[in-house]
């Protein structure tokens, strides 16, 4: 789809707080229905501006690295690397989430895309980490079509409404010509 090469991931700034407050709303339930909900004290101006703010000190950190995915200057998702571990290891946690009204139409493919480049690119990691329940066959899609493979499984690894999960593991290494 010709609206896909439109997409672009930008950090979180407070120009960005009312969209953003406005996706966190609109897809609240369905959000839920798959990762562990946030307090309902999140979903206020107060507290986006707290997280933005908090995602900034992140980044400066070099500890997690946030991103909005953009169509058209519209919030569509949210993607990000958290627990940034170097030296030695230079990997992060890789997590994401597209608004109900843009999944299935290959935008979380292409926004784990364009957040691979910026990981093996300008941020230089080395690995990208991430989980997935066995039941989220679309997000196992997303990064298996981002050329992430399993490499482990957990059984009742997470309590979740109300029920044991297991959760799958998956890897993504800089490609080899890429370190040269």
């Amino acid at each position: 789809m010709p609206d896909i090469d439109r997409l672009q991931l930008s950090p979180p700034t407070s120009a960005d707080l009312p969209g953003l407050l406005a996706f966190e709303l609109e897809n609240r339930a369905y959000f839920e229905s798959w990762v562990t909900a946030r307090a309902p004290s999140y979903y206020h101006q107060e507290a986006i501006a707290a997280a933005v703010e908090q995602a900034q000190r992140e980044r400066e950190k070099d500890t997690a690295h946030q991103y909005l995915a953009k169509l058209d200057g519209q919030i569509i998702g949210r993607v990000n690397l958290t627990a940034v571990t170097r030296p030695y290891f230079n990997k992060a946690t890789l997590g994401y989430r597209i608004g109900e009204r843009f999944g299935g139409r290959g935008y979380a493919t292409r926004v784990v895309a364009l957040l691979l480049q910026e990981a093996f690119g300008a941020l230089e990691l080395w690995r990208l980490e991430a989980t997935a329940r066995p039941q989220n066959l679309g997000s196992i899609a997303v990064m298996q079509r981002n050329g992430f493979h399993q490499y482990g499984k957990s059984a009742q690894a997470m309590f979740f409404q109300n029920a044991w999960s297991d959760l799958l593991y998956f890897e993504r290494r800089k490609d080899h010509a890429m370190l040269e």
